[in-house]
């Protein structure tokens, strides 16, 4: 049964879970931690304890799906048509399931004001960990030319969602 305003994606798109090893940064940030420590977001010594499940958890969730995916709902990419909000700039639009938009937007609702990632999405099945990694492992790098403040908002979003995986997954506070 489709969902009123639920619109079925159109033939050509990618799938999400071809995208994985793109998505997936905590391969790279076990590899060269020093980029994502820089921004003074957790302790060495936790991200030390806490690699080995933040890694299993964003490898193991299931990626695969038929919904059709933003995966970049924020704030700026919404508009409102009357009583309706619009996704805009379907340009990383892709396959998959259905949960990731919710979690991928999460934290920003959150750091926008809105409800703690948990009380939207109680249980990730693992894409909050899946979504840090990703963030995790740019957030140290140098911007974009075309996107100066880039970095500047995954940290943010890292700040809503570390504590919402370690939650999630039983792991210690997050450690400064």
């Amino acid at each position: 049964m489709t969902k009123p305003y639920a619109t079925g994606p159109p033939p050509g798109l990618v799938r999400l879970e071809t995208l994985r090893e793109k998505l997936d940064g905590w391969p790279t940030v076990s590899d060269d931690p020093e980029p994502f420590l820089s921004v003074g977001l957790c302790s060495s010594e936790w991200l030390d304890g806490a690699l080995p499940a933040l890694a299993q958890a964003s490898s193991d969730c299931e990626l695969a799906g038929d919904a059709l995916l933003h995966t970049d709902v924020r704030s700026d990419n919404l508009c409102f048509h009357g009583e309706r909000a619009v996704l805009v700039d379907w340009n990383l639009a892709c396959i998959g399931k259905g949960l990731f938009d919710a979690v991928a937007w999460a934290p920003s609702l959150r750091f926008e004001g809105g409800p703690e990632p948990w009380e939207l999405v109680p249980d990730s099945e693992g894409l909050a960990a899946l979504v840090a990694g990703y963030w995790a492992a740019r957030v140290g790098m140098q911007p974009p030319a075309t996107a100066p403040k880039v970095r500047e908002v995954q940290r943010r979003q890292l700040e809503v969602t570390l504590p919402w995986v370690a939650r999630e997954l039983g792991l210690p506070a997050v450690a400064v």
